[in-house]
């Protein structure tokens, strides 16, 4: 086998040839979607079809781009707080894990594996955090979040 083929770059290259050719074929798919919606308006024009009943069929032809539905502001805060409590739970069950684990085998180096823990638990609060940030900003809006329904 070739040496160069085995380079320790190899792995850092590949990953952002990945990058690289995954952006490209996002911009070529959406290319390509907009000019067979293009193409498809073009044929409905020359069957006669109405611009009312096309636009009804396809859309805006301004709007390049899907509508995205407006989101819930419940649905996002309970997101965020679900998103929390797993992280969280995620993040001390690792940290239990390893500790256990140091005191099964005996093993002192093993308590270090129980920083891997951290790092969840710390992503978990900031969930928390976002979610008493948007609680407060709906509130400010009228809506109270904790109210009985």
């Amino acid at each position: 086998m070739h040496t160069a083929f085995f380079s320790p770059f190899m792995i850092p290259i590949t990953a952002l040839l990945v990058g690289a050719v995954a952006i490209v074929a996002g911009v070529l798919s959406q290319a390509h979607s907009v000019r067979m919606k293009a193409d498809q308006r073009m044929a409905m024009i020359a069957r006669g079809m109405r611009p009312e009943d096309i636009a009804l069929l396809l859309g805006n032809s301004d709007d390049t781009r899907p509508s995205t539905p407006v989101k819930d502001p419940l649905r996002s805060l309970g997101n965020a707080r679900r998103t929390g409590i797993i992280l969280c739970s995620t993040g001390v069950g690792l940290a239990i894990f390893f500790v256990v684990l140091a005191l099964v085998l005996q093993v002192r180096e093993v308590y270090s594996g129980a920083a891997v823990g951290l790092i969840p638990l710390c992503i978990g609060i900031g969930f928390f955090i976002d979610y008493q940030l948007q609680k407060r900003e709906l509130s400010r809006f009228g809506l109270e979040v904790d109210a009985p329904r």
